[in-house]
């Protein structure tokens, strides 16, 4: 099996196992790029009393996505980390009516690199990412976060 499917998978099998809510919205990590992150979930176990996703369904998606996209970069490179949210915003442009398809990416070249060299040296470092959730008009939700990873002892 491919590495980076067979990390998408492991990644998926993790999350499932640990985060109750994450069963619950039925949540699945289609692909692994090494720079993006693709997460989805279906809109029956997300939707909102209007028929569309709840904004908290989109909200803990696209969380999962930059902290799984971060989870898979440190893994990669042998670091194992935990991983938190220092800060983070959330547009939401649009409804969005069926799946929910997010998509995490860092925001600079090099910046997964930087991160690594940084927890490698201070044992902690922080990366921006960006994580949307596809809709008819381009990104119907954006979350900008900065993550914190932290070297487990």
């Amino acid at each position: 099996m491919d590495t980076e499917v067979s990390a998408a998978k492991t990644l998926e099998a993790h999350i499932l196992e640990h985060i109750p809510l994450a069963r619950a919205m039925q949540l699945a990590v289609p692909s692994y790029r090494g720079d993006e992150l693709e997460m989805t979930a279906p809109l029956a176990p997300n939707i909102n009393d209007k028929g569309c996703a709840f904004g908290g369904s989109m909200a803990s998606l696209l969380t999962l996505a930059g902290w799984g996209l971060i989870e898979l970069g440190l893994r990669a490179q042998g670091l194992a980390c935990d991983i938190y949210v220092g800060d983070s915003q959330i547009r939401y442009r649009e409804p969005v009516w069926g799946e929910l398809r997010g998509r995490a990416r860092f925001n600079e070249p090099g910046a997964l690199d930087a991160l690594v060299a940084a927890v490698r040296v201070r044992g902690k470092g922080r990366v921006d990412v960006t994580c949307d959730i596809e809709g008819q008009l381009g990104a119907a939700a954006t979350l900008t976060a900065r993550f914190v990873a932290k070297r487990r002892q």
